[in-house]
């Protein structure tokens, strides 16, 4: 299964009149090289599509009030999850094409050793960082997401 594009929607101002516009995930990614900083590019009810570029370590950190659905486009993800099966941690790997559902209230930290693409989709205003986080390093951006080019 291929994920070519979604579609953007935009509001030219013109009498509320609204342009449908295929945006190509590809390009989309390669509009832009900071990791763990993801870009907008569309939006579905009160939720953000978002696109970005990881490698290396995430920050520990929980969404208290909502899941966090990721989809890896290129690459491989590790999902490092402190959600109670077990003894203390546990990681689950997603290669491409994979999903995986972080259940809201759950501490995990995202990584990827050699890097990968991946798109997530949660409620517009959702930290990049969560309700609560460790310190967050220098390479991890700490946003709401950024507008697409």
């Amino acid at each position: 299964m291929r994920f070519l594009a979604l579609v953007r929607v935009i509001d030219n101002g013109e009498d509320g009149v609204v342009i449908n516009e295929p945006i190509d995930l590809k390009s989309a990614l390669s509009s832009f090289d900071q990791l763990w900083s993801p870009r907008i590019v569309t939006q579905v009810n009160d939720y953000d599509v978002r696109v970005t570029k990881v490698a290396g370590e995430h920050v520990w950190h929980v969404h208290e009030n909502t899941d966090e659905f990721f989809l890896v486009l290129d690459g491989e993800l590790g999902i490092s999850l402190r959600d109670g099966e077990g003894e203390g941690e546990r990681v689950v790997v997603l290669p491409k094409g994979a999903v995986f559902v972080v259940p809201r209230g759950v501490e995990h930290r995202p990584f990827s050793t050699d890097g990968a693409s991946i798109l997530l989709f949660e409620p517009t205003g959702t930290s990049t960082v969560g309700d609560r986080h460790d310190p967050v390093p220098a390479h991890v951006d700490a946003t709401t997401g950024h507008a697409l080019g």
